[in-house]
């Protein structure tokens, strides 16, 4: 079932939004060569604690995995696509990161992920992770009420295409609200004027995943969380939280 918010609960998912934009702000700043990824992760608690709110990923236990998530980020690096544990692996040089975190406050969820580089960034990768980003600005302006979610699909598979990106299948977004993750599912690849009809007091997580070099398809890492593109192809992610409203779409997990 999908649930329409009201204006004042919009108000209240910013608020949540607003957390998850600092955490991802702070991480990214932190990130570097020589860093490992669980101080990435300790970054984000950090961020989290002090404003109140608590992770949204941190024991998250879906039916696909085989254990509970045990960190606060995904840090996913290079030919990861999602879902990266942070570990003891410290940042090299050129390494493409792509991270992702979630919070609740005040029983409201918000999520969005970012991509960066550590040290000198390889063209390629440059070009990957701004596609990736022209990609959610698609999506997100397809978010408006009286389109539906086979349009914002379709807006960030055409970007995906026109680039020559695979994207992972069965992994894209989700509503969200009460929880990180409700009705309906929002594919990154669509047709358009297909699906659910968009109305205001929707909220969406809208993120596209592109991999270069591949279709997108993707195998399970031995930890049954992390997804490693088959093709070992570089992978890029970017994410926000979006509310459905008649003035626009509003993206609630801007800083």
């Amino acid at each position: 079932m999908v649930e329409i918010k009201t204006d004042n609960e919009l108000a209240a998912m910013r608020e949540a939004g607003r957390v998850v934009a600092r955490a991802l702000e702070a991480v990214s700043k932190h990130a570097a060569v020589g860093v490992r990824l669980t101080e990435l992760d300790e970054v984000a608690a950090d961020v989290i604690a002090e404003a109140g709110a608590r992770s949204a990923f941190l024991h998250y236990h879906p039916d696909f995995a085989p254990t509970p998530f045990p960190a606060v980020i995904c840090a996913s690096v290079n030919d990861a696509i999602v879902h990266g544990i942070p570990d003891g692996y410290r940042l090299r040089e050129g390494d493409l990161l792509s991270v992702d975190c979630g919070a609740y406050l005040d029983g409201w969820a918000a999520d969005a992920a970012v991509s960066v580089v550590t040290g000198t960034p390889r063209p390629d990768d440059v070009a990957l992770i701004e596609a990736t980003e022209r990609a959610l600005e698609a999506g997100i302006a397809a978010a408006a009420p009286g389109n539906r979610i086979g349009d914002i699909g379709h807006a960030i598979g055409e970007v995906a295409g026109r680039a020559g990106y695979g994207t992972p299948p069965d992994f894209g977004g989700h509503g969200i609200g009460r929880r990180m993750h409700e009705d309906p599912a929002v594919p990154n690849r669509g047709r358009p004027g297909r699906g659910m009809v968009l109305r205001h007091g929707m909220v969406l997580a809208i993120e596209p995943m592109f991999v270069a070099g591949g279709d997108g398809r993707y195998c399970a890492a031995p930890d049954g969380w992390r997804l490693h593109s088959i093709s070992g192809g570089r992978a890029a992610h970017a994410e926000h939280t979006v509310a459905v409203t008649d003035d626009g779409p509003r993206i609630l997990t801007l800083p």
